[in-house]
């Protein structure tokens, strides 16, 4: 299963302590994690393997789109900062738009994204 993960700037810190804690499902053989190129990079500095893709504002994020629209990927993490607006928010949406297009799931936050690794 291929898992992706996001997180804008100001959830990065959260998606790392989040990724720490629930390692356990994470390391499983079957699951492989790939990224926007920053949140990417921190999640190798705590010992995650990533594949990295480009920064989110660079195209990482229709990169990962077109990873869910070829069934490669299988859930998303995506961590939002609710409290800002982003200047790639184009590519956010249809990120959102192709999870749901393609009936992948998607998490924005902490309590979303545990129940969806849970249930793996």
């Amino acid at each position: 299963m291929e898992i992706a993960i996001i997180a804008h700037d100001k959830m990065k810190a959260d998606m790392v302590q989040f990724l720490t804690q629930n390692k356990e499902i994470l390391n499983r053989e079957n699951i492989r994690l790939i990224a926007t190129g920053t949140t990417g990079s921190q999640a190798e500095k705590a010992g995650f393997k990533v594949k990295k893709m480009l920064s989110g504002p660079m195209g990482g994020d229709a990169q990962i789109a077109a990873r869910v629209a070829e069934g490669k990927t299988q859930m998303v993490l995506f961590f939002k900062d609710p409290n800002s607006s982003h200047p790639h928010e184009a590519d956010i949406n249809m990120l959102i738009r192709v999870c749901d297009v393609h009936d992948v799931p998607l998490a924005t936050n902490k309590a979303t994204a545990y129940l969806l690794l849970k249930s793996i």
